[in-house]
């Protein structure tokens, strides 16, 4: 019975650096940068992206100038967002962070929508919005508030959330979020225009609506 206790005892502190182990990660980049190229015949892959020598990185691989044109909200939702993420600005990859410009048409509507991999973080550069999110089930509770000129409003990671332009006028608002690819996934446009069709079956009894009502959503995507 002593020699049990002593064996596992000693067995303690490997079991304890085990764990440390299993669990120890390193959340940032081990170089200054990784600029993402498209270069299929390489194998350094960080992020999901190829990096380029940093020998060769330039300037442009760290700029974007898409952010001052306003975007085109002519459209069913009064809307546009304009992205400046890793797509766009390579020099973005494994830093963690990305910005997206969304203009708003007067009451124009930025959907509900969710983004996967990121907290948003927005600031209202002109106009007025009435914006918020909903927790998670099973309060489902709004959490909402209007901005103005200058306001910032925090949305968590992948919670549901909108922004509606309140005002007579244009608004444009910048948004910052903690993923170099955010991803987003637009609800009504998920739900009812995915491809193939979720099955009516699925949406009636889903929103306790008739088949034509189902049926009309799923045409207007």
């Amino acid at each position: 019975m002593k020699k049990m206790v002593v064996n596992t005892l000693a067995s303690i502190p490997l079991l304890a650096m085990s764990f440390f182990l299993a669990f120890a990660s390193d959340p940032s980049p081990l170089q200054d940068f990784c600029v993402a190229v498209n270069d299929t015949k390489t194998t350094v892959f960080v992020n999901g992206k190829v990096c380029k020598d940093p020998k060769v990185a330039t300037a442009n691989d760290f700029f974007f100038s898409g952010l001052r044109v306003p975007g085109n909200t002519s459209n069913k939702v009064g809307s546009m967002v304009t992205l400046a993420n890793v797509a766009q600005i390579p020099g973005l990859n494994t830093l963690g962070i990305s910005l997206a410009r969304v203009d708003y048409a007067p009451y124009g509507l930025n959907p509900p929508h969710t983004h996967p991999r990121a907290t948003e973080i927005l600031t209202v550069l002109e106009g007025t919005l009435y914006v918020g999110f909903v927790t998670s089930n099973p309060d489902n509770r709004l959490i909402s508030k209007v901005l103005y000129k200058g306001d910032v409003f925090v949305f968590p990671e992948g919670l549901i959330h909108f922004q509606l332009n309140v005002g007579k006028t244009k608004a444009v608002a910048i948004a910052a979020l903690s993923s170099q690819n955010p991803g987003v996934i637009t609800i009504a446009n998920a739900v009812f225009g995915s491809k193939p069709a979720i099955s009516a079956d699925v949406l009636t009894k889903a929103f306790q609506v008739d088949k034509k009502v189902v049926d009309y959503l799923q045409s207007q995507f």
